[in-house]
């Protein structure tokens, strides 16, 4: 007798549908480009912030606090009916490799990546994830992560569409330091020590652990490692908005709190000064393919974050009227950001253009490995309108670095 796990995998014939994962934070300003009702932006309370990210398939906690509730940052697996629910994480954790693959299933033992939506007014403060050494101290993973500006959430660019990345060559760590130490006196001006780099749409960037970087105000797509780790080390925003000093100490060991020497090691100095940081990091999308043998079949396919080993994503683009068939190497999950039609044999694609709070909506879904290495139909029911969707995977081979 198969379990109710089983059923909803069967039902979707290996794509399930996932329910819409709304996250709050309290430092940031809504940008209102992910489709969220504007009456639910505060929808949670004020205490916990206004909601400016939508997580994708996520076996991860969003760490927010004490007032954080379990499910928080966690995706649902649904029906076709709406009527049954569970985590993706439980999927995930019963059915093992015949779900994600047995290789990532064996290495790590969870789904290990999620892509989130992060849309804010403002820019976020100068700030760093910490790598796997640095996060075991505080019982998580370190952090790769990467951008794209999809052009199809970006009506405005915010604020300021700009990006902090790393250090300036030639500063010194005691600037740097110092900086730090006057983090609650007043605006610490670290990132006078930096250089901002204009945001374009539909490119992006690759930002490993130890990066210092302050993202812009455009809303970006963000495939990374599944982990919520980070430490704030700006204090006052463009804006004047102010950052509280617990985020500088965020995910510190008890035990190093108040030791700036610590925040220092988090720092990967090489990556930060690297002379040549655009080129190292800067990502413009590669097809897959020959362009001209993709568009011979009715679509164009992408790599736009292929820099990291452990996280990547594919921006898929089927033409009007079109139907293909797609092959991957990988379980992915997906999010539509343009179009209807249809996924698989069962499940109807429509790319919302407003979402109640608590709203089921068939934009999102999870791709298991046998069905993304059967190939994956999907047909564009439009006469004039392209299917756009975002693809992301953990450690994909058909990516060659």
């Amino acid at each position: 007798m198969k379990s109710l796990i089983e059923e909803l995998v069967v039902e979707g014939k290996g794509i399930v549908r996932l329910t819409p994962t709304w996250v709050p934070r309290s430092f940031c300003r809504p940008g209102k480009r992910m489709k969220l009702h504007q009456d639910d932006l505060y929808v949670l309370g004020l205490q916990r912030g206004g909601i400016n990210e939508r997580w994708f398939s996520s076996t991860t906690h969003a760490e927010n606090g004490p007032d954080t509730p379990d499910d928080e940052g966690l995706s649902y697996v649904v029906s076709a009916d709406g009527s049954t629910k569970v985590l993706l994480k439980d999927v995930v954790n019963e059915l093992k490799g015949q779900f994600i693959g047995e290789d990532l299933w064996n290495k790590y033992k969870c789904w290990p990546v999620y892509s989130k939506l992060f849309d804010n007014l403002g820019p976020l403060p100068h700030h760093i994830h910490h790598d796997d050494e640095a996060a075991a101290r505080v019982g998580q993973k370190g952090k790769p992560e990467m951008y794209f500006y999809p052009s199809q959430l970006n009506n405005h660019g915010g604020e300021f569409p700009y990006t902090f990345f790393g250090i300036n060559p030639g500063v010194e760590k005691e600037q740097i330091k110092e900086s730090l130490m006057n983090f609650s006196k007043g605006d610490n001006k670290i990132t006078d020590l930096s250089r901002a780099f204009r945001l374009t749409l539909d490119t992006g960037w690759d930002v490993p652990p130890g990066v210092l970087h302050a993202p812009g105000s455009l809303c970006t797509y963000e495939p990374q490692f599944a982990s919520d780790v980070y430490a704030m080390y700006q204090s006052v925003l463009h804006g004047d908005h102010a950052v509280p000093e617990e985020l500088l100490w965020k995910d510190t060991p008890e035990e190093e709190v108040g030791n700036y020497d610590y925040l220092m090691s988090i720092i990967d100095w090489e990556k930060n000064i690297d002379p040549n940081f655009y080129e190292t990091n800067f990502m413009a999308p590669k097809p897959v393919f020959p362009l001209k043998e993709m568009e011979a079949e009715g679509y164009v396919e992408e790599w736009i974050c292929y820099k990291s080993k452990v996280a990547s994503a594919k921006r898929l683009t089927v033409f009007p009227g079109q139907t293909v068939t797609i092959k991957d190497s990988a379980a992915y999950g997906l999010y539509m950001l343009q179009g209807y039609g249809k996924i698989g044999d069962v499940w109807k694609l429509e790319t919302p253009a407003c979402i109640r709070y608590g709203q089921l909506t068939n934009d999102e879904f999870f791709v298991t490995e046998p069905a993304a290495k059967a190939g994956v139909t999907i047909t564009n029911t439009s006469e004039t309108e392209p299917i756009v969707m975002l693809k992301h995977f953990a450690e994909n081979n058909d990516l060659k670095l």
